[in-house]
């Protein structure tokens, strides 16, 4: 075999091998930079990778410390945990079930309302569930709700934190294609190539986001109109319907002003997503404030909290750096460009391939872990391939938000689970995700044959 060959077959080895590490629950950032590590020493034992192609690591972890964008990501995680102390989410449910409990089907269009509120707030799925997951299922259970669809609609709400800006996902989305883009321009001889920005990204998954929501809900009512036993309507407490009007303003303006505060200045180009983030962040701060929720105790934990999953997020995107480092050196990034450009049905094929391994890839791995390690891979390959890098971007976004949703590890399943009565069966949870995985494969389907709607807003802005 030819030292290309070997090389290639070590790349593909080396992922697998990764991935194999990464299901077996060693930690991220490690399993990635140590298993890079182990093929290279093997690759030079072969020559068939050059040590010194290490020296490019130290301008990637300098690019990363400077690079502004990527500042977004502690704001908005402080933004996003401090909304959960101040209990935005726990009287967000508790009104809108107020208003449309009395329907049939009304409490589960609340969760998927009230979902995209915090999506669109705090974008922290983990927070989202549980605190849904609290609040809403012992009163979805207790109203006769069927349980596979009250905890289906709960995790499905959680999740769309994951594709309605502000986004973390996006955020590390946005720099990673950026890179990939000009990678790719570059390669076809296009050495001023138009950026490709966060706020490209967050223009583009707006109306994707929204469709989503409007999709989880006509779920929800086809249930409700076929199956009303599974949705029923709640009775209504009169003295509460009595304040309701009074509540609705006191609970859904503020959290509403932030939202257009942080997403309106983005999409209206007043500020940069970090910019917006640090307004976010702030305001934040003084929601909690209002609602007598925010002093030193609060502020000592939020930020350790921001520390804590900022510095998961930054050593993994490290880690990252050195496994694809390594896979080029290996030669892998020209098998994947030999396949992919060759595919029978050309671009539409290569796509399509692509979305199906992030799709059962999501099963056993975490969206960070694949955006950090598939997207620089298959990314440049595909922009050269004349792919609109927004439209990409939102199809990741979409199929990854599937990853916290698809069994065995399927993070939103694991935080309902946690806070979920133990009468209530870990299978009905399961099966409860179905219909809106579907659903998400649906909406990837709409996204394929109308790339408009996620082009057609960066184009307007």
């Amino acid at each position: 075999m030819s030292h290309a060959g070997l090389g290639e077959v070590l790349s593909l080895l080396m992922f697998l091998g990764a991935c194999f590490v990464l299901v077996m629950g060693f930690p991220v950032a490690f399993s990635l930079a140590g298993t890079a590590v182990l093929f290279a020493g093997i690759g030079m034992l072969l020559d068939v990778f050059q040590f010194n192609l290490f020296g490019a690591l130290a301008s990637r972890y300098f690019g990363v410390m400077v690079n502004e964008v990527l500042v977004a990501v502690p704001l908005f995680v402080f933004m996003g945990v401090m909304l959960e102390r101040s209990k935005v989410a726990e009287e967000l449910l508790q009104t809108m079930g107020l208003m449309f409990g009395k329907l049939r089907g009304g409490l589960g269009l609340s969760v998927i309302f009230v979902g995209m509120l915090l999506a669109a707030s705090t974008g922290i799925v983990g927070a989202t569930v549980v605190t849904m997951g609290l609040l809403s299922l012992p009163a979805m259970l207790k109203g006769g709700y069927d349980p596979k669809l009250a905890t289906g609609v709960i995790c499905a709400s959680g999740t769309l934190g994951q594709i309605i800006p502000p986004s973390i996902v996006l955020v590390l989305l946005g720099d990673i294609l950026q890179g990939a883009y000009t990678q790719a321009q570059l390669a076809v001889g296009n050495f001023a190539p138009e950026p490709v920005s966060v706020v490209d990204l967050f223009a583009g998954a707006f109306l994707p986001g929204l469709c989503l929501v409007v999709l989880y809900m006509a779920w929800v009512i086809f249930i409700a109109i076929t199956r009303p036993k599974a949705a029923p309507a709640l009775e209504a407490d009169p003295e509460e319907q009595r304040s309701l009007r009074h509540r609705v303003v006191v609970v859904m303006v503020p959290p509403t002003l932030l939202i257009v505060a942080v997403l309106g200045s983005i999409l209206a180009g007043i500020a940069t997503p970090t910019e917006s983030a640090a307004v976010g962040a702030i305001g934040a701060s003084i929601l909690a404030a209002f609602r007598r929720q925010f002093n030193i105790e609060v502020l000592r934990i939020v930020s350790r909290s921001t520390l804590k999953i900022s510095c998961m997020v930054f050593v993994i995107l490290l880690g990252a750096s050195v496994f694809s480092l390594v896979f080029r050196g290996l030669g892998g990034e020209a098998i994947v460009r030999d396949v992919l450009s060759n595919m029978p049905g050309g671009t539409f094929s290569a796509v399509l391939v692509v979305m199906a391994l992030m799709f059962v890839m999501g099963f056993f791995l975490d969206f960070i872990e694949i955006v950090f390690v598939v997207v620089p891979i298959v990314g440049p390959v595909l922009l050269m391939m004349d792919i609109d890098p927004v439209w990409l971007g939102v199809m990741i976004a979409v199929n990854l938000q599937t990853s916290f949703l698809t069994p065995p590890f399927g993070f939103a399943l694991f935080y309902l689970r946690g806070v979920a009565p133990p009468s209530l069966p870990t299978l009905d949870i399961y099966k409860g995700i179905i219909p809106f995985v579907i659903i998400q494969i649906i909406m990837l389907g709409i996204l394929a044959a109308v790339p408009d709607l996620a082009t057609w807003l960066p184009s307007f802005v």
